[in-house]
This record gives C-alpha cells, sequence and structure tokens, in this order.
C-alpha cells in the first residue's frame, strides 16, 4: 500500500503538556516519519507520512489523552519526501 503524508494543526490545550512528545512516541512505535513543533499562536503543527492505517491510528491516539485536549483539528495531505527517515520534534 502506498504512503501518504498529511499536515495538521491542532487547536486546544496543546502545548506544554506532552502532545508533541506523544506524538513522536507514537510515531516511532508505528514505524512513521515526520516532525511536530509548537507554533506561536498556541496551536500544533504536525507532519506525518507512512501507510495510511499507522497514520489513522496515530491521529487516533492523539485524539484521547487526559494531559491534553484538542478542540480542532484542520489539515491536508501533501506531497510525501521519499528520503525523510525520522521523526523529530522541532523546537
Amino acid at each position: 500500500m502506498a504512503e501518504v503524508r498529511r499536515r495538521l494543526n491542532f487547536r486546544g490545550r496543546v502545548q506544554g503538556v506532552g502532545f508533541r512528545y506523544k506524538a513522536k512516541y507514537l510515531a516511532k512505535s508505528m514505524g512513521l516519519t515526520g516532525w511536530v513543533r509548537n507554533e506561536m499562536d498556541g496551536t500544533v503543527t504536525l507532519a506525518i507520512q507512512g501507510r495510511p492505517q499507522p497514520v489513522d491510528k496515530l491521529l487516533q491516539g492523539l485524539n484521547h489523552d487526559s494531559f491534553f485536549e484538542v478542540d480542532w483539528v484542520e489539515g491536508k495531505d501533501i506531497p510525501v519526501e521519499e528520503e525523510e527517515k525520522s521523526y523529530k520534534v522541532l523546537m
């Protein structure tokens, strides 16, 4: 099955509560690549790449946590980056 890449912006209580590190943990455990970073407006932007089923599972995992609360997600599919090999937390 072909890989997909999505870029998403999360709003809610998502900064300072472990959101980026949970995203990294889930991505690495599922063999996904990409990055996650805090934005100046209080949102978190995430790029995730891999097979569709693990990508969807990661997104479900980010919507069910007691430390952070996602109020709204906006996203789109973007081109796959063939050379990407890891998942990073950007500062």
